[in-house]
């Protein structure tokens, strides 16, 4: 990983005996900036560039440190629809226009962003920005080794502020998550098949306090999971695509204040299962991994900071929906862990039997947790991406919205650059999955695709509370459960780009700040 360096005086490491051999300037005004050793460049460079504070440059500049100064601008954020985003994108372009040039050894500086209620984490979030932007895939950095990744050092500074070593370390913890959230999203399919795929977190945890344990007796799980087993019943003859549940859990030191229970979905790949992706739609199906990925990004990062009196348990279910001729098929009955009596009505709609499963456990285990709360994850369904783009989409239940939890969620994701959507769980999402016969409880779904469903991200939260049986925790019950689901199908991977687009790591940042109260420091 890049190191980050609290820099104490801006104008000292951008001097020509700064030791960084690239100065990267971000900013709404770069070409404004008063900073003795950037002044004759930045002149210079408005003089001759009417565009200069538009995009990204790379001048010669012998007073700077390295001789190589970069502006990268932010553009402007003021508008009513501007965002901290924009110094994150205005980082990472610069620092790899930098690593691109030759540097090894970067100083950021971050120019005071205006008075505004949005950009006051913005030197943090550009910091982090720049660091992510140089994260590669596994698969090159394994082929090819550290060269990939040239730049050992980052400088952060921020001119007329302060950058502490607090920060530092906030973004380095963070930075920690998103990068293990990318690999374990962002990796192919065989290279992160369910067995390595628990490996892989095992040994991201070894050094951190975070107790991890793996499910992968066949037996145990057709027990236990029975959803989840329905799904992953095509993989069992090929050893090295066979499922497991990994659980994580994070205890602090001290007192804990409340508990944080998360169902990660984990496909490894999905080809539809016997409803097979057809007309190229296939293609990308190794990121339908990003929900189990984002949560052990999360645990990553809050155990990297030893964060107080928030406990952590996820169950992430790692399966492939392959098909053959063992293929679970629509119009079967299941029975879940909770008892409910499931009819499937789309095999492509997997992930949310998996993830109902997971949650029942979690249900279960809430009952003993202080004041607990529940989230699913998911890259769960393509009318996330139709309905809201690239954002995260939260829905709460009855107590969950007494607890403002998807609109803190909103709210503290503008913040930090990771944004929600805020939807609604509906009566007529209920009725969508209701039985139609008392042969069964409840449906899984249509025969549609959901970016072609009316409410297509919305009823499946409906059935995730019927199946798993958190529908009986609502505020009607005797014993409420706070139920938060998380969709992440249109920002689970830049660009809505499932086969090309790179892993964004969301919602970690977000779920760090609103959730467990690691907001990044002003």
């Amino acid at each position: 990983m890049t190191r980050l360096v609290a820099v104490k005086s801006p104008e000292s490491a951008a001097a020509q005996s700064g030791g960084f051999d690239a100065v990267v300037l971000v900013g709404h005004q770069p070409t404004a900036v008063k900073l003795a050793p950037l002044t004759t460049a930045l002149h210079a460079l408005a003089a001759a560039d009417a565009q200069a504070d538009q995009r990204v440059n790379l001048i010669a500049a012998p007073a700077v440190s390295g001789g190589r100064l970069v502006i990268a601008p932010t553009g402007p954020v003021l508008r009513d629809y501007d965002d901290v985003r924009r110094y994150a994108e205005a980082a990472s372009a610069g620092v790899q226009r930098a690593r691109d040039a030759g540097a090894k050894s970067v100083l950021l500086l971050v120019q005071t962003p205006p008075l505004d209620v949005r950009y006051g984490h913005a030197a943090v979030i550009a910091a982090l920005g720049a660091v992510g932007g140089l994260w590669q895939p596994l698969e090159a950095r394994e082929a090819r080794g550290k060269a990939i990744t040239p730049i050992a050092q980052i400088g952060v500074a921020v001119l007329g502020g302060a950058f502490s070593k607090g920060d530092a370390a906030w973004v380095e913890a963070t930075d920690g998550g998103l990068a293990l959230a990318r690999d374990l999203c962002g990796t192919d399919p065989e290279r992160m098949a369910p067995p390595k795929f628990a490996a892989y977190v095992q040994q991201a945890f070894k050094t951190l306090p975070v107790k991890v344990t793996v499910q992968k007796d066949v037996r145990k799980l057709q027990q236990d999971y029975p959803l989840l087993m329905a799904v992953a019943r095509a993989s069992l003859p090929v050893l090295r695509h066979r499922p497991n549940v990994v659980r994580l859990e994070y205890t602090p030191k001290g007192k804990v204040r409340h508990t944080l229970l998360f169902a990660g979905k984990g496909l490894t790949y999905d080809t539809g299962g016997a409803d097979l992706k057809t007309g190229g739609h296939m293609s990308g199906m190794s990121r339908d991994k990003g929900g189990a990925a984002a949560v052990a990004g999360l645990f990553h990062t809050v155990a990297s900071l030893r964060l107080p009196g928030v406990r952590l348990i996820a169950e992430l279910g790692v399966v492939r929906n392959s098909i053959g001729s063992d293929s679970f098929v629509s119009d079967e009955i299941v029975t879940s862990h909770a008892g409910c009596r499931v009819r499937i009505g789309n095999t492509d709609a997997e992930g949310r039997l998996v993830l109902a499963d997971l949650l029942s456990h979690l249900r279960v285990a809430a009952a003993k947790a202080t004041t607990p709360r529940l989230f699913s994850v998911a890259t769960l369904t393509g009318h996330a991406d139709r309905a809201v783009g690239p954002y995260n989409i939260a829905l709460d239940n009855g107590p969950a919205r007494v607890l403002r939890t998807a609109d803190t969620l909103g709210e503290v994701g503008d913040r930090c650059g990771d944004p929600f959507e805020v939807s609604r769980l509906r009566r007529e999402d209920f009725d969508f999955v209701a039985p139609r016969t008392k042969a069964d409880d409840v449906l899984s779904c249509n025969n549609a695709p959901s970016s072609a469903t009316a409410r297509g991200h919305q009823f499946p939260m409906a059935f995730l509370c019927l199946a798993s049986g958190l529908a009986k925790h609502g505020s009607d019950g005797r014993a409420p459960l706070p139920f938060t689901h998380i969709d992440i199908g249109g920002s689970g991977c830049e660009g809505g780009d499932w086969q090309h687009g790179r892993p964004s790591g969301r919602p970690v940042v977000a779920m760090l700040a609103a959730l467990c109260g690691a907001v990044p420091p002003l």
